[in-house]
């Protein structure tokens, strides 16, 4: 009889974990840190391809500057044969038919997106008040909230984190770096600030 009665106590209390698991998912282990982790991995991965493309066209401005200022000799242009030291010439006459114009408006183009995915990465992180690389849930209704988006405690970690991402992605495809400076000025009247952490960080990140 005591082993039956133990017994049921067992499944009572097995089956009192898992509906608290179903119930809270938040607060399962691995699970806190992971709209942290995804959304600033997220932005991360698109100031990585900012950069090149940054950098491709910055080379290739000062490339076509130079070769218009010193033109190459005539006879290069005569059995041509592609070496190390001229691929820029190579890669930039193919990126920009139209010469340095083209390169020149990439130029200004790349700069302004790799701003706006730099200033969303700070973003990101300065609504991490702590910098524990978490954000708790008083923290991510401000995110949410300077990000004109709505909060609702129980929803699912994949559908906020869709959310910030989708946000992301659509501030950064037209360039709205008046509704993030806003967003910004949002969270910095709520009392945040950029810590020595996040400049650490964002060093790593432009380096």
């Amino acid at each position: 009889m005591a082993q039956q009665f133990k017994a049921c106590l067992l499944a009572a209390g097995v089956f009192l974990t898992v509906l608290m698991c179903a119930l809270f998912p938040e607060n399962s282990s691995g699970i806190e840190n992971a709209i942290f982790q995804q959304f600033t991995q997220h932005i991360s991965q698109q100031i990585h391809k900012d950069k090149q493309a940054f950098a491709q066209a910055n080379r290739c401005v000062s490339w076509f500057y130079k070769a218009k200022k010193t033109p190459p000799p005539a006879v290069q242009e005569i059995g041509w044969n592609a070496t190390p030291s001229s691929q820029p010439e190579v890669d930039c006459l193919r990126n920009y038919p139209n010469g340095i114009d083209d390169a020149r408006d990439d130029f200004a183009k790349t700069q302004t997106l790799l701003s706006v995915s730099l200033t969303f990465y700070q973003f990101a992180l300065v609504a991490d008040r702590n910098d524990d690389a978490i954000y708790s849930p008083a923290e991510l209704q401000d995110l949410l909230r300077s990000l004109t988006l709505s909060y609702h405690e129980w929803d699912p970690t994949p559908k906020q984190v869709m959310a910030l991402t989708e946000r992301f992605d659509s501030w950064y495809r037209s360039r709205n770096m008046d509704a993030l400076m806003q967003g910004m000025s949002d969270l910095y009247e709520r009392g945040y600030r950029v810590s020595p952490s996040d400049r650490v960080e964002l060093d790593r990140v432009m380096g």
